[in-house]
């Protein structure tokens, strides 16, 4: 139950949040420090595991006839990530404490928070593709509310609505991944792909799956050609920028690429396409910070 209940808590505590609010601005944010505080105390317990050299899954009937399982997975690379959104995520509630003027409503930035910590620990922690694809749409959602949380600034609103379409677009382009990849196994549990690189890579659909995948990465950690979201995100609260952009959203492409790591690299393409991209982005990020004047502008 402690796998469920880490991803749980988040959410429980946004509704929270937004009712705490009511009591005063300040509760809002002790309940949300309250929450991931507890997150921690809950995930913590459970890293000796993953130390060992061993997986921990959990396992819910969800859709029998389908052959799919509410199914959570705690690993090195999943432990690894899920405390940075914790840790992380603790100090940004903390700074936005201090940061948040009096007039800002400190209930919807707090539940608005939640809601993207707890869904980026149902992205580090799922077991099941599926079920991991639903998780990568909510941080979309809930960063479109962060982002235009000043939404009497026009740039606000132009930024939230840039990222949602991009990061969206990518979305349905990883349904189309995911589902050829469960075309090609036979089974969409991370468990069973993870153990048929071999299977994958000799399948005729090996490239087109590979392309819809590394889209659905590149679109949400904004690599080129997919970057011009970033910078205009950069709208958003800094404690938003800092969370969001700098520490955890934009890093989950990079964590579905090494989640998938085992059973999609090793040829050609996988190196053409991954480092070809990364290098070419790192080269434009560099020439485009000539150019900036603002720091979070640069920082994107």
């Amino acid at each position: 139950m402690r796998l469920s209940l880490v991803i749980l808590l988040p959410f429980i505590g946004a509704a929270l949040a937004a009712w705490a609010s009511r009591l005063g601005r300040l509760h809002a944010a002790w309940v949300a420090g309250a929450v991931t505080l507890m997150a921690l105390a809950l995930l913590l317990p459970l890293a000796p595991i993953p130390f060992a050299g061993e997986t921990v899954i959990q396992r819910f009937a969800w859709m029998p006839a389908a052959g799919l399982d509410l199914a959570f997975r705690l690993d090195g690379l999943g432990l690894l990530f899920a405390l940075l959104i914790l840790l992380i995520g603790l100090l940004v509630i903390l700074y936005a404490r201090y940061y948040l003027s009096p007039n800002d409503c400190m209930g919807r930035f707090y539940a608005s928070l939640l809601l993207f910590m707890g869904a980026m620990l149902g992205v580090a922690l799922s077991e099941n593709l599926i079920q991991l694809l639903i998780f990568w749409e909510l941080p979309s959602l809930s960063t479109f509310l962060l982002i235009s949380y000043w939404q009497r600034r026009t740039e606000a609103r132009n930024g939230a609505r840039m990222a949602l379409t991009v990061t969206g677009a990518g979305g349905l382009a990883l349904l189309g991944g995911f589902l050829l990849l469960g075309e090609i196994v036979g089974s969409y549990d991370l468990s069973v792909i993870l153990t048929s690189g071999d299977l994958i890579r000799a399948h005729p659909l090996y490239l087109p799956m590979l392309i819809l995948v590394l889209l659905g990465a590149f679109t949400k950690s904004a690599q080129f050609p997919f970057h011009f979201w970033l910078p205009s995100a950069m709208a958003a609260p800094t404690p938003v920028s800092a969370y969001l952009h700098s520490a955890t959203m934009v890093k989950a492409g990079v964590f579905l690429l090494a989640r998938l790591f085992p059973a999609l690299s090793g040829t050609p393409e996988w190196a053409m396409l991954v480092g070809g991209v990364g290098l070419i982005t790192l080269l434009v990020g560099a020439f485009v910070a000539l150019f900036q004047h603002d720091l979070k502008g640069l920082l994107a």
